[in-house]
């Protein structure tokens, strides 16, 4: 058996790793333009619009996976 053969399942870990990039680029670019946005309204509407932005963030990282330590 030659050293340099693929293990299968090397491939599906990047394959994994890949799609957990681009779903953290997506969710960045997703919070970028949420800031940008919130950062163009008026003054008076922005402690709303930040808070609203927190209480959907803080949605995502409880519905996420857990580790167990």
């Amino acid at each position: 058996m030659s050293m340099d053969a693929a293990d299968p399942a090397d491939g599906a870990a990047r394959s994994a790793d890949t799609s957990t990039e681009a779903i953290a680029e997506q969710w960045r670019d997703d919070l970028v333009s949420a800031l940008d946005v919130i950062e163009d309204q008026p003054l008076s509407e922005r402690a709303a619009s930040y808070a609203a932005l927190h209480d959907e963030l803080a949605r995502r990282l409880d519905s996420g996976p857990t580790g167990a330590a």
